[in-house]
């Protein structure tokens, strides 16, 4: 294997995790997958050129980086410090990156074992959706050491549009939630405003067509007004995960003395689209609970 073509394993083979490792493999890399269910492991295999574990530190055991991205902070520490956690088998020297969108504080967690056992540990959510993945245009926030960093940038840049190291480890969780805040209030913004046209009874989308252009303008009036428009809202994140993204958000606000009644009070009407069977439609579903 040439020196830039890397040994990595892909654990979480989820919406984003399946196309991420697909990339890596498209890259000539070699590629281990771990799946919690193993007939989505299975399929990746079929898809893609790469082998599949049947537990994470067997996909983890001769890897030079181990990529993660799973659901939430148990499912992390599961996949890393449980019993058959990739930290069990992972190599001095080696690198950890982490791709979940969690908490602040399991990734300075994570980084401490990491450090005990001389790996490179890196927090690094991504931005972008579904279509990001699939297209290989995340944009990807990262905590950790520059080190480290330089390693494994050049490998993660298979599915990145855009990455930057924003900071000691925690930073890269402590951006995503800052987007997930602006997220919260520009859909918010935007379900009120078009809301506010079907009542004054204007061509919405020739507004839209105007105001995109000026100050108003942002990604989720560009790509999410004709769906909303339409009451179509199966256009990727859903509003379980928007919601755990944001509970992250305000209990890292509480430890750091940040007032954010804006995403609290959003937090609460994406609440109401769960309880109107919601959980599954895309964050842009906030619409919904207005008409």
């Amino acid at each position: 294997m040439t020196s830039n073509k890397k040994n990595v394993a892909f654990i979480g083979l989820g919406v984003m995790g399946f196309p991420m490792a697909g990339h890596l493999a498209e890259q000539g890399h070699n590629v281990t997958v771990y799946n919690r269910t193993t007939s989505k492991a299975e399929s990746w295999v079929e898809t893609y050129s790469g082998q599949l574990a049947l537990t994470p530190a067997l996909a983890a055991a001769d890897a030079d980086i181990v990529f993660i991205c799973v659901g939430n902070d148990d499912d992390l520490r599961e996949v890393t410090t449980g019993s058959n956690g990739v930290l069990q088998s992972m190599k001095a020297h080696t690198y950890l990156v982490d791709h979940t969108t969690a908490s602040a504080d399991v990734a300075r967690e994570l980084n401490s074992v990491c450090h005990n056992k001389h790996i490179g540990f890196i927090d690094a959510p991504v931005s972008g959706g579904e279509a990001g993945a699939v297209n290989g245009q995340l944009t990807i926030m990262c905590g950790g050491d520059l080190d480290t960093y330089t390693h494994i940038e050049p490998v993660m840049a298979a599915y990145a549009r855009f990455s930057k190291l924003l900071g000691t480890v925690g930073s890269g969780q402590i951006a995503k939630m800052m987007n997930q805040i602006c997220i919260a209030g520009v859909v918010q913004g935007l379900a009120e405003a078009l809301q506010f046209g079907q009542n004054a009874n204007i061509d919405c989308e020739a507004v839209v067509e105007v105001i995109s252009k000026g100050a108003a303008g942002s990604w989720q009036m560009e790509n999410r007004h004709k769906s909303m428009l339409d009451d179509h809202y199966e256009h990727g994140f859903a509003v379980d995960w928007m919601r755990k993204d944001l509970s992250i958000a305000l209990d890292e606000a509480k430890k750091n003395g940040s007032t954010l009644p804006l995403t609290a009070l959003v937090d609460q009407f994406y609440a109401d689209v769960q309880k109107m069977g919601g959980n599954r439609w895309d964050t842009s579903s906030l619409l919904k609970r207005l008409v």
